[in-house]
């Protein structure tokens, strides 16, 4: 090659060896983050063959933290996230507590000094931003009570490791390693240690609190202005480009000039954006490489796994995972329990929280470099991540065997009681944070007969629903997003809370008895599932969805679809009609 492109060969053999294990993992009905693993490996230096750069596939995979937490902070608002505060702080200060003692009680039995058990303790409690929102996200979480509690907790556990990271270095004398003052740092990393631990501790905060107070004040207004004066230039290339341009700005300088973590700060810029009308666009523009970049980090991780150290660390890396995997969900189980919430919501939480990821990385450099961590300690949370990471998936599939089980044995337990409101307290005046009703159980089955089953009720949903409450047909709502559950809930509209695909939440809505099923979400694949359940419960059922390609509109016919609405198909009659006066005939793929 005429010069040296480090970057592209990153980029390519990343994503194109994540593609073909990923892949064969899925066709093994395996997780796909596990192939993306695998590749990393391969292209890592502890593997032989072609290494990428693992500086270049850090700073990408950080990209892809950085959209993943603006994308939630979409589905956010400042309302949510303190909604959950009274669970969310008091649970993750205990649970990195609890993690940390444990970690520095195999660091004492390793022999290792107490500095390097408080950097190790610590790198085993924090849950790794990706693999937590990825979870949430397959399971359709993020907008219910559960991944609310769930992404408070990460938010409270991103804020600890922030302060831990900059104490640290003002700690290394103390803890027995040895001080370092990095010329090149920037932020809150180059506060010198002779500001003393609370001078430290007080310039955190307070930069912490300014940056809360820019976005706020500052961002609450620029950033939807900007959006909708975009918007209104007409170019959807320019949106999509003033979208990124505040998610990655926003939390660069976030971090640059306020310390803040390149993660919080991308969630703040997204939660700001949310408030804006556009947010569902930006939400849809972000998509793409939010997917591409969260597969660079995946990958960025392999490449940091040493295969063989399994063998010559084998009883450590094992006792590790146990904190990772057994102690965190443990402890976060008994938190959320104690707090009042259900069974299902402590075991979720449990499950979300049981590995680690990123700021484990940079706290175990961190401990290296300043000499409290000696390099075993950082090979054997790699070791825990990469684990940990793998076994997350099978951690879910677990909580559901246990959830029947557990919700059992609580029932015998405690005697049926007068009902009362479940959670934490709440001031005078402030609504209890509860979790729904669906997550005590399978929800009940409904009484209608004869009625149509519509599922999702988001900006076509909403639309049909209007038109079917006009028209007084009976119909039900299948959704999976508390505020929508709640809005239904106030207009009077039946409800089944949780996802379609899952069969007790469809059972719930009564599909033997339904004349209509109405699919108005727009995951084809997810809707394909739905379609063969309620071929299945009843053959002779009425089943119309919706579809976005020619691709699509065959899929869901071919798995027993009636009829299959293309949007842009309709746009175009709709179009035509207004030209020629009168109704064109049905194309063949959007009509029975």
């Amino acid at each position: 090659m005429p010069h040296d492109t480090p970057l592209i060969a990153t980029i390519v053999a990343g994503l194109g060896l994540a593609f073909v294990f990923g892949a064969l993992a899925n066709r093994f009905r395996i997780p796909p983050l596990v192939g993306y693993l695998i590749a990393g490996v391969l292209v890592g230096p502890n593997t032989p063959g072609f290494v990428a750069d693992a500086g270049l596939a850090n700073e990408l995979a950080e990209i892809g933290v950085i959209l993943l937490m603006f994308g939630v902070g979409l589905h956010f608002s400042l309302k949510d996230l303190l909604s959950v505060r009274a669970i969310a702080i008091p649970g993750a200060v205990v649970q990195i507590g609890f993690a940390t003692a444990l970690g520095a009680g195999l660091a004492w039995l390793l022999g290792w000094s107490m500095g390097a058990g408080l950097v190790f303790g610590l790198a085993l409690s924090v849950a790794s931003t990706v693999v937590l929102l990825r979870a949430l996200q397959e399971r359709r979480l993020i907008e219910t009570e559960r991944g609310r509690i769930a992404v408070g907790w990460l938010i409270v556990e991103d804020l600890a490791m922030v302060l831990a990271l900059v104490l640290l270095p003002a700690l290394a004398g103390v803890l027995g390693g040895q001080p370092q003052v990095d010329s090149n740092a920037s932020g809150l990393l180059a506060l010198p240690a002779s500001y003393g631990i609370w001078g430290v501790v007080g310039i955190t905060l307070a930069k912490v609190a300014a940056f809360v107070v820019v976005m706020l004040v500052v961002g609450r207004r620029l950033i939807p202005w900007i959006l909708h004066y975009v918007a209104h230039t007409g170019s959807r290339e320019l949106f999509r480009l003033a979208v990124l341009a505040i998610a990655l700005g926003v939390a660069f300088g976030a971090a640059k000039l306020f310390g803040v973590s390149l993660a919080l700060g991308a969630f703040f810029a997204g939660m700001i954006m949310s408030e804006s009308e556009l947010s569902h666009r930006a939400a849809e523009e972000s998509l793409p490489l939010r997917d591409a970049f969260s597969v660079l980090f995946f990958v960025s991780v392999g490449m940091l796994f040493d295969p063989f150290s399994l063998m010559s660390n084998g009883l450590p890396i094992l006792a590790t995972l146990a904190i990772i995997v057994l102690g965190k969900s443990l402890a976060a189980f008994v938190i959320v329990v104690a707090f009042g919430y259900p069974i299902a919501t402590a075991l979720m939480i449990s499950a979300s929280l049981a590995q680690i990821g990123e700021f484990s990385f940079i706290l175990a450099e961190l401990g290296v470099g300043l000499g409290l961590l000696p390099e075993q300690g950082r090979d054997l949370i790699l070791a825990g991540a990469i684990l940990s990471i793998v076994l997350n998936p099978l951690m879910f599939l677990a909580i559901d065997w246990m959830k029947p089980w557990l919700e059992a044995r609580a029932a015998k337990a405690a005697p049926p009681v007068e009902a009362k409101p479940i959670g934490p307290a709440t001031a005078p005046g402030e609504v209890a944070s509860v979790a729904p009703e669906r997550e005590d159980g399978p929800p009940p089955k409904t009484k209608l007969t004869g009625h149509a089953i519509l599922i999702g009720y988001g900006r076509v949903g909403s639309l049909v629903g209007a038109a079917l409450k006009d028209a007084a047909m009976p119909f039900l709502v299948i959704e999976d997003a508390d505020k929508t559950l709640a809005k239904l809930r106030a207009d009077g509209i039946e409800t089944v809370a949780g996802n379609a695909a899952n069969a007790d939440v469809f059972a719930a809505a009564n599909p033997e008895g339904a004349k209509r099923l109405i699919l108005a979400i727009p995951n084809a694949f997810e809707a394909g599932q739905v379609v063969l359940r309620a071929r299945a419960a009843n053959p002779g059922i009425s089943v119309i969805a919706r579809a976005h390609s020619d691709a699509e509109v065959e899929h869901l016919k071919g798995l027993g679809a009636d009829t299959v609405i293309m949007g842009e198909r309709e746009i175009a009659r709709g179009i035509v009609e207004e030209v020629l006066g009168h109704k064109p005939e049905a194309a063949e793929p959007s009509a029975a």
